[in-house]
Order: structure tokens, then C-alpha cells, then sequence
């Protein structure tokens, strides 16, 4: 791949994949495109444990692994957030106190 910049890769979202959903997500990348994320993880972010991930995929993919269709797309978390928080007042949980130790201004038990 001539250029690692960030436009080029085969995940559009990738700086925002949390590690723990990497695996699933690039189930459906070729050769070429883990290389591809490899390298540009190598010359920006350089995370020894998501290099660790790409390099086990690259080489099961190598190793005869089949690719799997519609993971790198499907995953919600990694979504936009702009329709903001569902919790309301009506579906919050009660309100919490602090323990009565260390507080000295909650009544509630004396010290």
C-alpha cells in the first residue's frame, strides 16, 4: 500500500474500535488489508496488543482461514452517539448517598 494515511484504510473507523471487538472486525479483511491496518498501526499508534491481534489474523488468514462477510460493518458501539444518553428521570435509578463514614454531614448514622 503506497499510502498509510488514515483515508486509505480498509476500516474507516478504525481509531475508534474498541480492542475488545478487533477481532470480529476484521474477520473479513484479506491479506492486504490487515497489512494495511498493521502498517498504519505500526507508524501511529504502535499498541503492542492490537498489533498482537492483526498480526494473529494476518497470519491464520495466511494460513488458509476463511474471511468472513459483514463483520467490519456491523457493530453498533463503534456508532455515531449524537441521539445522546436514553436515561431520562423516569428510567434513573434512585438516588445514591455516601457512607455514613467519612461524611460527617450525612445524618444518617452518627460516628
Amino acid at each position: 500500500m503506497t499510502g498509510s494515511g488514515h483515508d486509505a484504510l480498509p476500516l474507516p473507523d478504525y481509531d475508534h474500535i474498541p480492542l475488545g471487538t478487533l477481532p470480529t472486525r476484521i474477520t473479513g479483511l484479506d491479506e492486504g488489508g490487515l497489512q494495511a491496518l498493521l502498517d498504519y498501526e505500526e507508524a501511529h499508534g504502535d499498541r503492542l496488543p492490537v498489533k498482537l491481534v492483526l498480526q494473529h489474523r494476518l497470519e491464520a488468514v495466511q494460513g488458509g482461514a476463511e474471511l468472513s462477510e459483514g463483520a467490519a460493518t456491523s457493530m453498533p458501539e463503534v456508532g455515531s452517539t449524537a441521539g445522546g444518553s436514553p436515561v431520562t428521570p423516569a428510567t434513573s435509578g434512585p438516588p445514591i448517598n455516601p457512607p455514613s463514614h467519612g461524611d460527617p454531614t450525612n445524618p444518617a448514622m452518627p460516628r
